[in-house]
């Protein structure tokens, strides 16, 4: 009996923490060109049904900064951002928190905009879960190693494909030959076997010496006849 209760008693804890659990996504890197403007996009899973008092939080950490920044936040239906941040001026919220959606859209992103933006969601009661992050990288221009790897990738692919192609119709070239050598071969032996029988018979019957044989063959059985 206390074996079934505390069993029951485990699986009650686990529904429990699992409703009240929340889970936070985010892209694993952005990459973005240099006055640009690149969306940085936030969702959660929740078990609950979306709360009214949905809440999203973005911190910004810059590349070798030991410490983040608050630069965004939304709650009680409303956004508010940092006045006195790098993106005071550049910073938009294009989420949609009734999807549970709560992006961002940096404007005109710059070199120094390099760094890691963190973001949290709260959907009451489900409060624990952990943040997710998301690196942006600007660039000058398409970085020429990721231009090259997709190129490469591509014509991979494409060789490969050709190479199917290509020994698909070999072998069926190949079998078609094949099966008209067989075909050919065996009507060509049946054309000498008629003609050699032909021959035979041919020479048979033009040849004097049998001619007159068989004349004298069948002299003698009339005589036979005759005597009968």
């Amino acid at each position: 009996m206390l074996s079934v209760l505390a069993l029951t008693s485990v699986v009650l804890l686990g529904i429990v923490s699992q409703t009240t659990a929340i889970v936070v996504y985010t892209s694993w890197e952005k990459h973005a060109l240099v006055g640009t403007d690149v969306r940085l996009s936030c969702s959660f899973f929740s078990w609950q049904w979306t709360s009214p008092d949905v809440t999203f939080s973005w911190q910004y950490r810059a590349d070798g900064a030991k410490e983040g920044i608050s630069i965004f936040h939304f709650a009680g239906g409303a956004p508010y951002q940092d006045s006195k941040g790098p993106f005071r001026d550049r910073l938009e919220f294009v989420g949609n928190p009734s999807r549970r959606d709560g992006s961002i859209l940096i404007k005109n992103v710059d070199f120094g905009d390099n760094g890691t933006f963190t973001c949290d969601a709260k959907n009451p009661p489900d409060i624990a879960g952990h943040p997710s992050s998301v690196r942006l990288l600007v660039f000058e221009k398409v970085p020429v190693q990721a231009g090259v790897i997709t190129g490469a990738i591509i014509g991979v692919v494409l060789g490969l494909l050709i190479l199917i192609v290509a020994i698909y119709y070999l072998m069926r070239f190949l079998v078609a030959r094949r099966v008209f050598s067989l075909s050919m071969s065996k009507h060509g032996k049946k054309g000498k076997g008629k003609e050699g029988s032909q021959q035979k018979q041919a020479s048979a019957v033009m040849d004097p010496a049998k001619l007159k044989a068989a004349a004298s063959e069948k002299k003698k059985q009339e005589s036979r006849r005759e005597k009968k």
